[in-house]
């Protein structure tokens, strides 16, 4: 390979900055593109185009939309993993590749050995090339493998040594490999696989939306779940009772902790996998999505010396996301944080976190008690699903302490009542939680494909009284980037009672949460609904986006 000075572009290496490279990617076999944007050297769009003006061939952007099905159909999974190529095209003489590596000659000799076809070599982002190619490899590899001859066992009586090799062997592994890394590539939260009664289905949570990825065949069910329990140290010989455990992996060069949990089904056991992406975690109030008012007021009773402040919602809608955010404004050196939490889900420089563990008797609850001793300013729970951890965290923030926790609850009023139906007395309730918070999280709208559109007369009477000023909207067409959904990742709507001396008179009556409610808006609140609507005034998301969170019975189609 012969990499020089680049004389009319963009780019200038010195010789000493190419023996650089070339020494390094010798050593390592790191990619030249990483290694040229690592160093310092360009961007990643400069690293390309120089990468491909050495070798002497185009640089290709490539479109999901354009691959060739007959074209990935020629080239064999076995030569597209071992070279990280992606055929784009063919013809009776020639097929078209993308390469990750253009200076790699024995691709274009191997090409043309396994096809019969000459090898038109073109270059483009070596990540892209790798993604392409585990998601549409791992679908040919999922639909080669079939369950003809296949024989039905009982579970009960199968090999358990059988079932561990089937799980070792280099093809349920790769599987399971791909499954994973697409996962985190694709930015899904959760991986589903599910068994049913004549396959199993593999489906991706992305940005809170289910989508189903791949359909393997059955006979790989018991070989691939037997892998994921040997990931996670769970005892493969035991189908009938739920498991639950962890594995820590590196995916992408990303640290990745994967959250296991397994029951048993009618036809198998389904497992889900949560994926926690410490990399792709943002703690910062500034960007989860609180408008400026919003965030003002979660500044102001975090910098309380005590209290408690309660976030709440279902599961999913980001509550531990802005405990950790409100945590990370909270701290100072000055400060001790101590948390206790099921699990830990993202680790923190500065604070003392304790993973609740129920079989040796550490609960919330326990764990609390034992945290009071240590001295601590701020405290996070992270749930309240009792009333015995209600009791203490309630009395820890009537004792000097700003404790943070989150309830389970549809609104924010309705965390104040179920505290009330959980048995703590009112003049309690009046004396502590100083706020209450909550949040749904909604899909943003695709940067790359966001475009402007007028809703129909129907649509607009299905929004009801709501006066948006104008029927012009935004919305996402849908591209490759997006997978064709018009969204890409997700912020959060709020809605914030700010407990004061009306509300306290109501709590300490009992009142209905709706009346909570009401008076809360009357002193200015805005609902989860009013939030979303100004998120799609300011073209962050889409009017059917917030009615699909904040009233799953409404649905409505501009």
């Amino acid at each position: 390979m012969d990499i020089s000075k680049k004389q009319d572009g963009q780019l200038r290496l010195s010789d000493g900055q190419v023996r650089q490279v070339l020494l390094m990617h010798q050593d390592t076999g790191q990619p030249l593109a990483d290694i040229l944007v690592g160093l310092g050297f360009c961007t990643e769009g400069q690293s390309l185009q120089f990468i491909a003006d050495r070798a002497s061939v185009p640089l290709v952007q490539i479109r999901e939309r354009d691959l060739s099905p007959e074209a990935i159909a020629l080239i064999p999974p076995e030569l597209a993993f071992r070279h990280n190529i992606l055929p784009l095209g063919m013809d009776d003489t020639s097929v078209q590749v993308a390469v990750a590596n253009p200076f790699d000659a024995a691709v274009a000799d191997d090409i043309r050995m396994v096809t019969g076809r000459r090898a038109e070599i073109v270059f483009a982002n070596p990540d892209e090339i790798r993604r392409l190619v585990e998601e549409h490899y791992m679908r040919r590899m999922m639909a080669d493998t079939t369950d003809e001859d296949v024989e039905i066992v009982d579970d009960s009586t199968e090999d358990m040594g059988n079932l561990e090799r089937m799980a070792r062997e280099a093809t349920v592994i790769k599987l399971v490999n791909l499954i994973l890394r697409q996962a985190v590539q694709d930015h899904a939260s959760d991986v589903h696989v599910e068994p049913f009664e004549k396959g199993m289905r593999v489906r991706y949570r992305i940005d809170g939306v289910l989508s189903e990825i791949s359909s393997p065949p059955k006979r790989l069910q018991a070989a691939v779940i037997s892998r994921l329990k040997i990931m996670s140290n769970l005892d493969i010989a035991e189908r009938r009772l739920p498991q639950d455990g962890r594995i820590k992996t590196k995916i992408a060069g990303r640290d990745v902790d994967i959250r296991v949990s397994i029951i048993p089904t009618l036809y198998g056991e389904s497992v889900v996998l949560r994926l926690l992406d410490r990399s792709a975690m943002n703690y910062s109030l500034e960007t989860i999505g609180m408008m400026p008012d919003t965030m003002r007021m979660m500044e102001k009773v975090i910098s309380i010396p005590h209290g408690m402040i309660l976030v709440t919602g279902p599961t999913g809608s980001g509550k531990t996301t802005t405990l950790y955010a409100a945590l990370q404004k909270a701290y100072s050196p000055e400060k001790k944080v101590i948390t206790v939490e099921d699990p830990v889900e993202y680790q923190f420089d500065g604070i003392n976190q304790i993973q609740v563990n129920p079989k040796i008797g550490l609960t919330f609850a326990s764990g609390l008690r034992h945290i009071l001793r240590h001295d601590p300013d701020i405290i996070m729970v992270g749930e309240i699903r009792d009333l015995e951890t209600a009791e203490i965290a309630i009395h820890s923030a009537l004792t000097g302490h700003l404790v943070l926790s989150t309830l389970h609850t549809n609104n924010a009023a309705g965390a104040v009542t179920r505290l009330l139906e959980m048995g703590i007395e009112p003049y309690l309730v009046t004396s502590s939680v100083e706020a209450v918070m909550a949040q749904r999280l909604v899909r943003t709208i695709c940067p790359n494909c966001g475009e402007e559109y007028e809703a129909s007369d129907a649509a607009m009477k299905k929004l009801g009284n709501t006066d948006f000023g104008s029927r012009r909207f935004f919305h996402g067409r849908g591209c490759d980037q997006c997978k064709y959904t018009g969204y890409k990742g997700r912020t959060g709507i709020y809605e914030m009672i700010m407990i004061d001396d009306e509300i306290r008179s109501l709590i300490l009556d009992r009142a209905p949460a709706t009346v909570i409610l009401d008076t809360a808006c009357r002193h200015g609140m805005r609902t989860l609904r009013e939030d979303g609507w100004l998120k799609v005034q300011k073209q962050i998301t889409t009017v059917d986006e917030v009615l699909r969170v904040t009233q799953e019975d409404e649905v409505v189609s501009l």
